[in-house]
């Protein structure tokens, strides 16, 4: 579900649902909120790296437990922390947070690129956030984060059209920092991290602290807007249409909703 390693004292995430293309159920939640938490806690980790086993970085929420949340569908059991306590946890992680976005990256598995402290690419991976597709709204404070990374239009359009994104795309609207052939993705990537977490951590700590100041009110404010327009749409009948559609592998049909 999710392999832990370490490196020194970088700490390398492995979201590890390959055949689902490492999309998030509400166990990888919860594992990836936990390692954070002790991540965060564990003096001998300076920083984190979170990436993807196989051909995805992560394709999102899992639309079939997504499926089962809505009326009718017979429902699931929450996680311990689930989608806003991994937020929670990037939001609030204090040192350094790196991505490594290897293939792959749908809906939260682009969003959460705007909690990351640095985004490496792969030239083969692409990005996209499916909300208008999918009946919803943008999520993980990525209406407030995306147009302070990319600016106005760009966000619109990457929020809004659900249209793929590739990497070179991604580095030019600043939504990642470097991109790089995928057999040198993990390498520059831990040379990186590796570079940070030789110096001292309580500087990286406050420093991050200092950067960040005044964030995490805006990303407070924006998940709370979020969620209010989420939970008016989903369930919607462009939601359920959405979902079907895709458990039945066919286009959507929103005409006349």
């Amino acid at each position: 579900m999710l392999e832990i390693e370490d490196h020194g004292r970088v700490r390398l995430l492995r979201l590890n649902r390959p055949d689902a293309l490492n999309a998030f159920n509400e166990a990888l939640y919860d594992a990836t909120a936990q390692a954070l938490i002790d991540a965060a806690a564990d003096p001998d980790v300076a920083v984190v790296v979170l990436t993807g086993n196989g051909r995805a970085f992560c394709a999102g929420t899992d639309l079939v437990e997504m499926g089962a949340r809505n009326p009718g569908g017979g429902g699931i059991e929450s996680g311990v922390h689930g989608f806003a306590g991994m937020l929670d946890q990037m939001d609030s992680f204090p040192k350094p947070f790196i991505c490594a976005v290897n293939g792959l990256a749908i809906g939260v598995g682009t969003t959460m690129l705007g909690f990351a402290d640095l985004s490496f690419m792969s030239t083969e991976a692409r990005l996209r956030c499916p909300f208008s597709s999918l009946g919803v709204a943008p999520e993980a404070a990525s209406s407030y984060t995306f147009p302070l990374l990319l600016g106005r239009q760009q966000a619109m359009w990457t929020l809004l059209s659900s249209e793929w994104i590739s990497a070179d795309e991604a580095k030019v609207m600043g939504l990642v920092w470097k991109v790089c052939p995928p057999e040198e993705l993990m390498e520059m990537t831990m040379a990186h991290a590796q570079k940070l977490a030789g110096l001292p951590v309580s500087s990286l700590v406050e420093s991050k602290a200092l950067i960040t100041h005044g964030w995490h009110d805006g990303v407070a404010a924006a998940r709370e807007r979020e969620n209010a327009a989420f939970s008016r749409l989903m369930g919607a009948p462009a939601n359920v249409e959405a979902i079907t559609a895709f458990m039945e592998k066919r286009p959507p049909d929103f005409t006349g909703l």
